[in-house]
């Protein structure tokens, strides 16, 4: 039995979905042991009780002024004051944006390990064992802590959360956090974005290539992705031909994503891009060329300009749910 540490991510005044999908792995962890949240920033006393009702047996949040935004300094300053009273033997972080630049900060200083990106666990006896993609998810490895601090961040989408239960109770305490010599101060949060799916964590996206032409060809994919409440993503060329935002690319050098089902339109299959969605549980490839990269990969196939097959498929998705 173990006491392991969560952190609760929260976006836009909400907790981010890989925050119970992170407390589902420390109960793993925890092997029957105690699972304590944390939540830091403006308002996050009032996000407690969703996390015990995920799962986690206490929650300590501090809503000090200098967290209400996230800075690698607060945030290592906060946790590092967290774990040195809390003592516990595991920590478990979503990865994410923020986890990703946030853990390995927090290992130096603890003088720990860190098991990045990890995608499934297997608890035998005290031995806790993480399996993580490698070379861009050819292949995969497993990695056991044999000592000292078990640290993870796990993948958005890859770990089912636990059932809620609303009437799980558990002790939701604030603490008094001292956060001083900030380098970074945030004043100020501009999103290109203010609605919408998270890409991250979307389990449905529609992502479209060089294929789509143009901005407005973006379009096209949106109402597709409207219709089945998914997110629309885009391959690098995408991006690189300025079609959309760059927060909006999947690949090696932008998202990783896992959802249930992935509709490729009008993109070819370059290596880059097929290393941030080939762990896709469903992939539709819709694109002219019937010779294209991506139908290697691709569970089903349609081959067809977009711009004929989309709308279609807008109209039937549209007629189901009216149905």
């Amino acid at each position: 039995m173990a006491k392991v540490l969560v952190l609760g991510e929260i976006r836009q005044g909400e907790l981010r979905n890989v925050s119970f999908e992170a407390i589902a792995a420390a109960k793993q962890v925890a092997n029957g042991g105690e699972v304590v949240g944390i939540l830091l920033g403006a308002n996050a006393a009032s996000l407690a009780n969703r996390m015990i009702h995920y799962g986690a047996d206490r929650v300590l949040v501090s809503e000090h002024s200098d967290l209400h935004a996230y800075t690698p300094d607060g945030y290592t300053q906060a946790i590092m004051q967290v774990v040195e009273v809390e003592k516990p033997e595991g920590l478990i972080l979503g990865h994410t944006s923020i986890g990703k630049d946030l853990s390995p900060r927090i290992a130096a200083k603890l003088k720990s390990g860190l098991i990045s990106d990890a995608v499934s666990l297997d608890v035998t006896g005290d031995d806790v064992v993480f399996t993580r993609p490698i070379y861009s998810g050819k292949a995969f490895e497993k990695k056991l802590v044999t000592d000292g601090l078990i640290f993870a961040t796990i993948r958005p989408n890859n770990i089912e959360p636990l059932e809620k239960e609303e009437s799980r109770i558990g002790e939701v305490t604030m603490v008094d956090l001292e956060i001083k010599n900030l380098r970074t101060i945030i004043k100020e949060v501009v999103r290109k974005t203010t609605s919408g799916v998270d890409l991250s964590e979307a389990k449905i996206i529609v992502s479209g290539g060089r294929g789509v032409k143009s901005k407005d060809g973006f379009k096209v994919l949106q109402e597709l992705a409207d219709a089945l409440g998914g997110a629309v993503g885009a391959s690098r060329g995408a991006c690189d031909a300025d079609f959309c935002d760059y927060s909006m690319q999947i690949g090696q050098t932008g998202k990783v994503v896992t959802p249930d089902l992935y509709i490729a339109c009008g993109i070819s299959g370059a290596i880059q891009h097929i290393a941030g969605m080939s762990n896709s549980k469903v992939i539709v490839a819709i694109n002219k060329d019937p010779e294209a990269n991506i139908f290697s990969i691709a569970d089903y196939g349609i081959v067809g300009d977009l711009f004929e097959v989309v709308p279609l498929l807008v109209e039937e998705f549209k007629s189901i749910a009216v149905n």
